[in-house]
């Protein structure tokens, strides 16, 4: 497969401000540019990381056994598959970062990566790397962690959330984070924005409202839709939230 490095792509640039090496130059250059209007970029991807892993972790004392992780990017620096000994399926619509996470996790029978998309729930959910490796008939963890601002108003997330939702057996959870520009100034917000629009996907921040809706029909635990820093942290954890997160769960 062909990678074209002169596209930034979302997933790599995520994977730099997380201190990662699986990125390229042109990547490395949006993702700078995002670092001058927003410095603190970096702290908050490690913020919504580690409330990715607690939140797994969490789920995984709880007996869940199944996770999902749709929009996952690359399965590097403290994914889903380091923090639970259940079974995961990554999830994204990127062709270059599903062959680079295949080659990523290779070797690992617990993992199975698939090539799908979101605003397609149907073939996700029938794709053989999700259904050949989950049984839906049981419960499991279908995370959607800083991947739903990169899908548009048009797709309709709610809907999509509520079809994968109604997919899911009863015990099953949502692990949700989102960007937000809750109290953001408008100009670096729309130098943000700008920046994403020459990436691999444009980016959509949305208000904590319009955020708790993705939970309709779920359960939301305590302590709720918060900022991300804020949901169960343990001490010595980066504190720096662009976003909100939450977990559900379906009665």
């Amino acid at each position: 497969m062909t990678i074209d490095a002169t596209v930034p792509n979302v997933a790599r640039m995520y994977d730099y401000y997380l201190g990662g090496y699986h990125n390229f130059a042109a990547d490395r250059e949006a993702a700078e540019k995002i670092l001058e209007i927003f410095p603190d970029t970096p702290a908050a991807a490690r913020t919504n990381r580690r409330f990715m892993q607690r939140a797994v972790r969490r789920l995984s004392e709880a007996g869940v056994r199944q996770f999902l992780d749709i929009g996952a990017g690359l399965p590097t620096q403290g994914n889903v598959h380091e923090h639970t000994d259940g079974r995961v399926v990554y999830v994204d619509n990127d062709p270059v970062a599903v062959a680079q996470a295949r080659a990523l996790v290779e070797g690992d029978e617990r993992v199975s990566v698939a090539l799908a998309d979101l605003r397609d729930p149907e073939a996700l959910l029938a794709d053989p790397d999700v259904c050949g490796h989950l049984d839906l008939a049981e419960p499991v963890a279908v995370l959607l962690v800083s991947m739903l601002h990169f899908v548009p108003d048009e797709a309709d997330p709610w809907r999509l959330i509520a079809r994968l939702r109604d997919a899911t057996a009863p015990g099953s959870h949502l692990v949700l984070s989102h960007l937000t520009l809750d109290g953001v100034d408008a100009a670096p917000a729309r130098q943000g924005t700008q920046v994403y629009r020459g990436a691999s996907a444009p980016i959509v921040p949305r208000t904590r409202a319009d955020i708790l809706r993705l939970f309709d029909g779920f359960e939301l635990l305590d302590p709720g839709l918060v900022w991300i820093g804020q949901w169960r942290p343990e001490p010595g954890e980066d504190q720096v939230s662009h976003g909100y997160g939450g977990v559900g769960v379906k009665r």
